[in-house]
């Protein structure tokens, strides 16, 4: 892969989906609160918001995220405890929540969270997606030393956590939100 491609448009596009028994109100307000992403992000442990009113657009948020060392263990990406600082991007109560994760001089990046409602028979579907146009600092840092060949790898790795935490994601949050 060269560098050319690694910046196509859409580096990584993944997304997953759940029927939810809860009305598009309440998930919302549930999943534009990011200080509760520990009861189910698969990385995210929580955070606090550093400016802005919560939840709303242009609000900044530092997440306190935690990766265990197997995680595309070959790879060299970060492991253990770190932070990211993200703006949010779009907050249309009961319909979309997105956040956009920002560089190290607070730039925002083509790095795109989201949570998608759908109001759905006597519930919602609840969508979770990531996009990430252009490689981020992050990405640009891991892939630096990796050949063509390794960069795919990891490119295609990388996919598939990120299928399973997004899946992991939203059966977490279709459970707590049903039981509240």
């Amino acid at each position: 892969m060269t560098d050319t491609e690694l910046e196509n448009p859409a580096l990584f596009q993944v997304s997953a989906r759940t029927q939810v028994a809860a009305p598009p109100d309440r998930v919302y307000a549930a999943v534009s609160d990011l200080t509760r992403s520990g009861e189910w992000s698969v990385e995210c442990t929580g955070g606090r918001w550093l400016s802005g009113t919560p939840g709303t657009v242009g609000a900044v948020f530092r997440g306190e995220n935690q990766r265990p060392a197997d995680v595309v263990a070959w790879a060299p990406v970060v492991r253990g405890a770190w932070t990211t600082d993200s703006e949010v991007v779009e907050a249309e109560p009961g319909r979309c929540f997105r956040w956009a994760v920002r560089d190290s001089s607070g730039q925002r990046q083509e790095s795109v969270w989201s949570f998608e409602i759908e109001a759905a028979g006597r519930g919602c579907v609840l969508v979770h997606g990531f996009w990430m146009g252009r490689p981020t600092e992050g990405i640009r840092g891991i892939t630096a030393d990796m050949d063509a060949a390794e960069k795919r790898r990891f490119i295609g790795d990388w996919t598939a956590k990120l299928a399973d935490d997004l899946a992991a994601t939203v059966r977490r949050v279709k459970r707590i939100v049903e039981q509240a």
